[in-house]
């Protein structure tokens, strides 16, 4: 149980015994059954049992609560979801506005609940910064998004530029060339949250049974070495870890994402750099960095990770001392002052990818199945938009949730977007993180020929085109 600590600064931070609760050991027979204790599991629990008490809901997980990405993430509460620009392209600019709306209130409504139930995760709406960093054409590829977000209808009031001048207001970095402010952001302590969530539902008559890996599961049921549970709903909420609950392998693939935390940092040393809100902060490039200043005031900062052949979990978090100082270099680049800061923790998870980088929210009634995956490491938000689609689906609550263009009221999993098959998929995630790798050492070198920039961002654009 100790080594659940381990997992995460995170969950190092927990300030409450890690001990499991009891395991699925006698059958039984539920309304809904749901695989997961994360949060899509402990969310669509929680607004079904707000909205339909009577419900009996049981909850098996392999581990404990915030096992998963659920406990390792890097605390970034987003109004978004992966792919919006492309999901909501065809609407009509009325619908694409309530759209926007909808998903940038997920912040608010975290904090509704978080007020409600007396969670306490640290919780700081201080939106979050987008940042033009380490070469020109960051700021360049910037604005270009920005145009875009404007053609689609939003505002200065959702997403606004900064010049150098002004994001310094807000973090000083040693080359900013501007950046995007969007509001609609808050950073929270991940675990806290899972954690929290989870006494929640067990207090509103949710039964959580936890070390309990489910060996199998069908429409109507699953099974544990032990036991099993009836239903007339599951809930396969396992986001990054589908591969082990076949076929959802083949929808949702297991990528990582790998993060560094330091030492507290003095006052001083904040002074310097700002971030005195809460506010999340990213650098504009392909190495999908994020960042945020914890409560305790240490930098927590991740960039991508990896793909491993046939979409095989890592259950190997111990950092390679490459892929620490990875991400030192990254934030070192930002804040030249923290390149020898000590390092205290180093971690990374699974993440769920779903096939052309597009959420899904799924009911089946035919066959009682309903999921909601594919985040793409946006999901402490998405979680929450999808705990509270799937609870109205299942309740067939005629919502603004469930009208959405990522939402699939009916058909199952063939309705989804099946990945390529193996080596193909090895063979084009290497070819395309080759790229962004080679994009990303050029433009940071400011002595590369500008023939070679333009080239460089050609190829890895082209690639990034072609994933998609």
């Amino acid at each position: 149980m100790s080594a659940w600590r381990t997992i995460s600064l995170w969950m190092d931070q927990l300030d409450e015994p890690l001990l499991a609760r009891p395991a699925l050991e006698r059958d039984l027979d539920v309304d809904v059954a749901i695989i997961g204790a994360g949060y899509t599991g402990l969310w669509t629990a929680y607004y079904l049992k707000r909205q339909a008490p009577e419900l009996n809901i049981a909850i098996v997980e392999a581990q404990t609560a915030g096992f998963g990405a659920s406990g390792r993430n890097g605390g970034w509460l987003m109004g978004n979801l992966l792919g919006e620009d492309r999901l909501l392209a065809d609407l009509s600019s009325e619908q694409r506005r309530a759209s926007f709306d909808l998903l940038h209130s997920i912040a608010d409504e975290v904090a509704i609940v978080l007020e409600r139930e007396g969670i306490d995760c640290d919780y700081r709406k201080g939106g979050a910064l987008y940042c033009a960093a380490r070469y020109p054409e960051q700021e360049t590829s910037l604005r270009h998004y920005l145009d875009g977000l404007y053609r689609q209808g939003l505002t200065e009031n959702d997403y606004r530029w900064l010049s150098p001048e002004q994001l310094a207001q807000q973090v000083r970095i040693a080359k900013p060339y501007g950046g995007i402010y969007a509001p609609h952001v808050a950073t929270l302590h991940p675990a806290r949250l899972v954690r929290g969530l989870a006494r929640t539902v067990e207090r509103m008559g949710v039964a959580i049974y936890e070390n309990s890996p489910v060996t199998h599961w069908q429409s109507g049921g699953l099974r544990t070495a032990k036991a099993g549970v009836r239903c007339h709903w599951i809930v396969p909420a396992v986001e990054g870890y589908a591969v082990t609950l076949p076929p959802l392998g083949r929808y949702q693939l297991p990528v990582q994402s790998l993060i560094v935390a330091t030492e507290p940092l003095c006052a001083a040393t904040w002074d310097e750099i700002g971030l005195s809100r809460g506010q999340a902060f990213s650098e504009s490039s392909r190495q999908v960095t994020y960042g945020q200043r914890t409560a305790d005031n240490r930098l927590v900062f991740g960039a991508r990770g990896g793909y491993q052949f046939a979409g095989k979990l890592r259950h190997d978090f111990d950092l390679t001392h490459s892929e620490v100082e990875l991400r030192r270099y990254l934030f070192g680049e930002l804040f030249p002052q923290l390149k020898s800061v000590r390092i205290t923790h180093a971690w990374g998870g699974n993440l769920g990818m779903s096939r052309r980088f597009q959420p899904h929210m799924l009911c089946d009634r035919t066959s009682g199945i309903a999921l909601s995956g594919g985040y793409g490491g946006e999901g402490v938000g998405a979680s929450n938009l999808g705990g509270r689609t799937l609870a109205d689906l299942i309740l067939q609550r005629d919502s603004e949730l469930v009208h959405q263009p990522w939402v699939i009221p009916q058909g199952g999993l063939e309705a989804l977007k099946a990945w390529e098959p193996e080596p193909c998929r090895w063979l084009g995630y290497n070819a395309i993180i080759r790229s962004f790798v080679h994009e990303d050492q050029t433009l940071a070198n400011p002595a590369t020929a500008p023939w070679r920039r333009k080239l460089a961002s050609g190829v890895a654009g082209f690639m990034e085109g072609f994933m998609q």
